[in-house]
């Protein structure tokens, strides 16, 4: 069982120090394709906060009591992938049944997460390192967190180019690439926190 203390290292530490999209690479479709707005990038976030956070939670219990208990730990990929998109599935079902505004809302954020590798990453990450389920949940939803916080930032940057007189050979994707990246050494900053 963690500590107070080590429950807050990691959720520093996975939100800022190692920001899965900007030190890991992670997650960079949906961060580069859903920020061009910070309304979608921040929905965006949020879908990817409660879906990394309940799937680490579901991934660490299937993997402590079923998949160690029985020795295959080996069916661990499969698993967490068959786990992650049937997460994602119940979770629209239910949002679309009990929730309406949220599940328009979120629209097609949800089936996106799916293919989101940043999700299957926190689970791999939570085995490999060899957290128990409240750290792991721990870990999950601080990777989330720095993940909305990356994406937010970037949509930020990016409604301010468009303003911005930009030379013709870097508009479009190019100028996206080259802030990602000077915000991944803007993230380097953190490492002296930890």
């Amino acid at each position: 069982m963690s500590t107070v203390a080590e429950l807050l290292v990691i959720l520093i530490s996975s939100s800022l120090v190692s920001n899965v999209v900007l030190s890991q690479f992670l997650g960079l479709c949906p961060f580069l394709g859903v920020s061009k707005k910070i309304s979608t990038a921040a929905g965006m976030g949020t879908a990817v906060i409660f879906v990394i956070t309940l799937a680490s939670a579901v991934a660490g219990v299937i993997y402590e009591y079923v998949l160690v208990r029985f020795g295959i730990e080996y069916l661990q990929t499969i698993v967490f992938i068959l786990v992650i998109a049937a997460l994602v599935q119940f979770v629209e079902m239910f949002l679309k049944r009990f929730l309406p505004a949220l599940y328009k809302a979120l629209g097609v954020y949800l089936p996106l997460i799916t293919t989101n590798c940043a999700v299957l990453g926190v689970a791999l990450t939570n085995v490999m390192k060899e957290y128990d389920i409240l750290t792991g949940v721990v870990n999950g939803f601080a990777t989330a967190l720095g993940f909305t916080i990356a994406i937010i930032i970037l949509a930020g940057i990016r409604e301010k180019m468009e303003y911005n007189d930009i030379p013709e050979s870097f508009k479009g994707m190019p100028i996206v690439l080259l802030t990602a990246g000077l915000m991944a050494i803007a993230f380097c900053g953190f490492q002296g926190l930890l």
